[in-house]
């Protein structure tokens, strides 16, 4: 069964790093979107970045600009999520998820749209 799966949370302290990964498996990545949300428990997903894989275009979230890059490696099949400067309020759980991507796709606000999630990964961010 085709599945994305992530890895690289943990605990940091605030202003530290974490990289998030995110690997397909079954199937090619080369003409998705890639984007990464965020989740805490009762509040509202957000997407947080956004990668269309077949020409580099990257997508960011207010919050994150400046302090997030999300890349990839086609030969590797797999999305990278560099978080910098990280802040308390980047705590929740980060799922990455793909989706077919065409010219003005919205990304960042079409979670239901998604074709396909992985089972997260918890990113906890101490003051």
């Amino acid at each position: 069964e085709a599945q994305l799966v992530e890895s690289g949370g943990g605990l940091v302290q605030a202003g530290g790093s974490l990289r998030l990964s995110c690997v397909a498996s079954l199937f090619r990545l080369d003409f998705y979107a890639i984007a990464w949300f965020r989740q805490e428990p009762g509040k509202e997903r957000e997407g947080v970045s956004c990668i269309s894989i077949s020409d580099g275009t990257t997508y960011y979230a207010d919050s994150v600009k400046g302090r997030f890059t999300i890349s990839s490696d086609n030969a590797k099949n797999t999305v990278y999520l560099q978080m910098n400067s990280l802040k308390p309020e980047d705590t929740a759980d980060y799922y990455c998820a793909a989706n077919l991507y065409y010219d003005g796709y919205d990304c960042l606000g079409d979670a239901s749209g998604m074709d396909y999630w992985g089972e997260g990964t918890r990113v906890a961010v101490s003051s």
